[in-house]
This record gives C-alpha cells, structure tokens and sequence, in this order.
C-alpha cells in the first residue's frame, strides 16, 4: 500500500491514519468490501422507510420532535432540514486539521456499515478530503452528546453543496463553487443520512487523538529539560537510579527517570551537591520530576486506550445491528472521550507547573547556587530571564484554569430529552489551548536551564547536553551576555521544541528515547 493512501474498512482505524489525513496529504480510498456492507445496511433502511410503522431517524422527526411520523414525500426535506437547521456554530473558525480529522472519524463510522447511509455519502465524504476542501465549522456548537453535532452539521452542509468551506488554496468560498470544480456533485440525503452525518463524537476524538501525538513529544521534551536544569543546578543525578523507580512501579515514572539519566550520562555537572554549599537533597523541583512527567505519561497512556477503543466503535444512533435490527441507543455520549481530554489538561498543567519551578529556581541566586541572578550577564544593568520568567508563569497561570474540567459540567438541551451532556467538545478545545501552551513553557525553561550550563564555565557537559547546546544555538536562540530583544530567543526556542529538533540532538548522542 502506497504510505501515502489510507485504506478504510469496516473495522475502525489508527491514530496514526486520523493524524496522516489531519495534518498530513494521505488520499483516502474505500475498502470494497465496506461498500458491500454499507450497501447491505443501506438496504435494510429502506426496507424499513417503506413500512407503515414510524422508525427513530427514518420516518420520524429528532430529539424531543421524534414523536411525529414523517410521510414518505417529506423525508427528504427532513433530513436536508436537520443539517441545516443544526449547522448553527458560531465563533472563530476551527482549525483545518481539526476539521479534516472530524471528517475522516464521520467516514470511518459510515464505513462501518452500521449507519444505513448509501455508498454515494460515503464515497463523496472521501472525495471532498481527496480534494482539500475544508468546510467552515465554528468554535461553538457541541455540548459533546448526541455527537459534536453543529461542527458535524457544518461539514453534513458542504457535502450538500452548501455553506462555506475552505479551498486547498486555503480561500474560503461557497462549497457549491469549490465541489463543481472538483467535479463532485453535491448528495441529495435521503432516511436516515442527515441523522447519521451528525451523530458522532468525531470532533472531540480527532483533537484527542493529536493532542495525545504532541503531548507524547512534549513529556519527551520535559524529561530532557529537567534533565538540563538539574545539571545547570549541580543537582545529583542518583535519584534517578533504576533500582529507585523498580520500587515503585509506575511505568511512567520509570520512563522518565531512564530518558534523564541518559541525557546526564557522562555529564562533569551532576553530583556537586556536596560543595561549597552542600544540601542533603535536591528540591522537589528536580528530585521528583520523573514521578511528575512519569504520571502525566501514564496518564496519556489511558488516554491512548481510550482513544483506540473510540476508533475500533460505531457511533450512531440509531444503528444498523449485524443481525439487521435498527436499535436507538447512547453511544454518542461523549462522557469516556470528554474524562480523559480533562485529565491530560490536568496532567498538562501539573508538568508546566513543576517546569516554571525549576525555571524560577535557576533564575534566583538564593537558590542557584552560584549562578548569577536572572541568569543576567551584569545584573542591576541587565534584568536576564527575569520576565522570560513572568511569561512562563502567566501560560502556566492559564493552564491552571483550563485545568478544570468541562465534563463535569451539563447543560440540559432540547427540551430536556437530551438532559444530561458530556461537554467533550468544550473540554478538547481547551485541552489544545494547554498543549500549546506546554510546549512554550517548556521552551522557556530550554532557554534557562541551557544557559545556566554555559555559565557553568570550568565544568564540562554531558554529551547529548552540549549536542543540544550546538543544535539550540544554531536555531537562533543566543546565550548568555547583555540584554537584548528577548521574544525572537523565546520564539525560536518554541519552535526547536515543537519541530523535534531538541529531541533529535539528544537522541544524536543518546539513541531512541522514551
């Protein structure tokens, strides 16, 4: 298979497939045999729409309207109507690979054959994402139950040839204008299709889905700048011993300990402690950042798991079950997508938060130990990290909020038939905002703690510190001296972290990491 081409099937799909499709150009092809079960599915609706009796989705309306049959010359209209009417989002525009990953999760379930689509939906759902075009959907909408409905029905639109949507030229146009371009022509829904383009909790688990890909990087990312700041603090590296972490069995925990000790191998700045001013033990700061990150990696592990279980479901309702029944059910909700979107903000902001502290650490001379203070080159003239510092601790400020959870949190809607929602969608919008903000925090405490090792004149550096050194440097990011304009260095620095450059220097002298 080209690695360019992702092949979907009825069985679900992979992080790795949503992440290609989201931020990558994998093309998009249907398994024949999907078709052959969408068709199969497909069939049994119909059978179904041509019975005198009313059918949840098929002949009768939604939500607290489902008590009225819908005659037979009035479903079509129903189900344009429903999109349309649910396609009310309003708010900035989300971002294009939010977008795409909500779309090809919606093509995954309706791949499934347990939707009762037709193939066409199907296959023009595919040939909008072949061609990059990206409907417009709006930052509010989705209270997380009975799917991410508004951002679904804003993507349902475009495949109707309606609404506005985003050229692979990245100019937003009416849809209709950029699907005859393309030569796909617009769906004309029948029963159950509108329904079934909606009825998802595709929006949250696509942001879920990256978030836990770059959360993965950045608990990397974290492991090698407290390795840093604990060599620019003459800290000791034997509390990262193996035996030490075997004791407490954490899988995490012991992830973090070992990518630490590799990054200090060889280093002639740890274990110094005992000096001029000898301290029994390091702050908690250092000493305890493999339980920290080691927890937050555990964490994202059950968050991976939840994920994969989402990406192997069938979510709609109602569906189309292997035996032929069409049952009405909750698996919509949001509630297991929306708890662990929640935990890795907390787990987020708690490794931001432990990050700023050692940050703050090298920055003040009464905690140093024997760097200047700020880091300055001639303090009093020069104020140094001082407000690098404030920075930091204004994002980690943030992500302290954005650490309480969306989802314990219910607004009933629709007349109290849809009385108790999961806010999933809420809590991923914010969950992108804490990782964004991680990955600058970090950045800062990179800017620190590398130039506190070069302040650190007479001692020599682990390997793979002075390869970051080398690499941080030729990224734009200068060292210590007189002040100068400090936002380009912060913003130079953030974008080594987010690229994968620091990771790829370290692991130039250490190998793979964790």
């Amino acid at each position: 298979m080209d690695m360019h081409t992702v092949v979907v099937g009825t069985s679900g799909t992979t992080a790795d497939d949503v992440i290609a499709v989201a931020r990558g150009t994998a093309r998009i092809e249907i398994d024949e045999a999907a078709l052959d079960a969408v068709s199969a599915a497909r069939q049994v609706i119909d059978d179904l729409a041509a019975k005198p009796e009313p059918v949840y989705g098929v002949s009768t309306g939604f939500g607290a309207l489902a008590v009225r049959h819908i005659s037979p010359e009035l479903r079509a209209q129903l189900q344009r109507n429903i999109v349309r009417s649910h396609a009310a989002g309003m708010g900035p525009r989300v971002e294009r690979e939010v977008v795409r990953a909500l779309m090809f999760l919606r093509l995954k379930t309706l791949a499934s054959g347990r939707t009762g689509v037709r193939p066409v939906v199907v296959q023009t759902m595919a040939a909008l994402l072949n061609a990059g075009i990206t409907p417009v959907v709006h930052e509010y909408g989705s209270l997380g139950c009975s799917g991410d409905l508004a951002p679904l029905s804003h993507c349902a639109l475009a495949l109707m040839g309606e609404g506005e949507a985003e050229g692979p030229d990245k100019v937003v146009r009416p849809a209709a204008e950029l699907l005859a371009e393309h030569g796909i022509e617009p769906v004309e829904l029948r029963e159950k299709e509108g329904l079934a383009l909606l009825n998802g909790t595709d929006g949250m688990l696509g942001m879920l889905i990256m978030a836990c890909a770059d959360l993965a990087r950045l608990f990397t990312v974290a492991d090698v700048t407290a390795a840093l700041s604990l060599e620019a603090l003459l800290g000791t590296d034997r509390v990262l011993a193996p035996e030490l972490h075997a004791i407490r069995p954490h899988p995490g925990q012991a992830a973090s300990a070992a990518n630490m000790l590799r990054v200090l191998a060889g280093s002639g700045l740890t274990g110094h402690h005992q000096d001029d001013a000898p301290r029994v033990q390091d702050a908690y700061s250092i000493r305890c950042a493999p339980q920290v990150a080691g927890a937050g990696r555990d964490t994202l592990a059950h968050a991976r798991l939840v994920a994969e279980r989402e990406l192997a479901s069938a979510v709609d309702n109602p569906v189309v079950l292997p035996d032929g029944r069409v049952e009405s059910n909750g698996n919509f909700h949001g509630a297991p997508v929306a708890y662990v979107l929640d935990f890795l903000a907390v787990a987020a902001a708690d490794l931001a938060s432990i990050a700023e502290r050692r940050t703050d650490r090298l920055l003040d001379k009464n905690r140093s130990h024997g760097l200047p203070p700020f880091l300055a080159g001639d303090p009093g003239v020069d104020s140094g990290l001082m407000i690098a510092q404030y920075t930091q601790a204004a994002l980690v400020s943030e992500m302290k909020r954005l650490a309480v959870p969306a989802s314990v949190d219910s607004i009933p809607s629709s007349a109290m038939q849809e009385d108790h929602v999961s806010m999933g969608w809420s809590a991923a919008r914010k969950l992108r905002t804490a990782v964004d903000s991680l990955a600058r925090v970090l950045a800062v405490e990179l800017v620190a703690a590398t130039r506190g090792i070069e302040l650190r004149q007479g001692l020599e550096p682990a390997p793979a510190s002075r390869a970051v050194l080398a690499a941080v440097r030729r990224a734009g990011v200068e060292g210590p001296g007189e002040d100068r304009y400090l936002a380009p260095d912060l913003a130079a620095a953030d974008a080594f972290v987010r690229s994968g450059e620091l990771i790829e220097a370290v692991e130039s002298v250490t190998g793979p990491l964790s």
